[in-house]
């Protein structure tokens, strides 16, 4: 499923446009990501909970070259699925 799909799967459960389906997906998705960006979680019972995850300054290898380089720390993003979840794709 990408982004195009859950609009028109929220379109028609719903009973909106095309329009305000991708209005309320947008809406969604900025919510999360507004979350996120400011330090918080966005956690949602029975489907899972995004959040933010430190990963510290590493080595690694430049599979080309072989030559060794720094990968910087950064910020990612993890998913832990919610107990509901996990049951109904089981």
């Amino acid at each position: 499923m990408n982004k195009g799909d859950l609009i028109n799967l929220v379109a028609s459960k719903a009973g909106l446009t095309k329009a305000q389906a991708a209005e309320a997906v947008g809406t969604v998705f900025e919510g999360i990501e507004g979350a996120l960006k400011g330090g918080d979680k966005a956690a949602f019972v029975g489907f899972g909970t995004f959040s933010i995850s430190k990963r510290a300054e590493r080595k690694g290898k430049n599979p080309a070259t072989g030559q060794e380089i720094t990968i910087p720390a950064m910020n990612v993003v993890k998913f832990k699925a919610g107990k509901a979840l996990k049951e109904s794709v089981n």
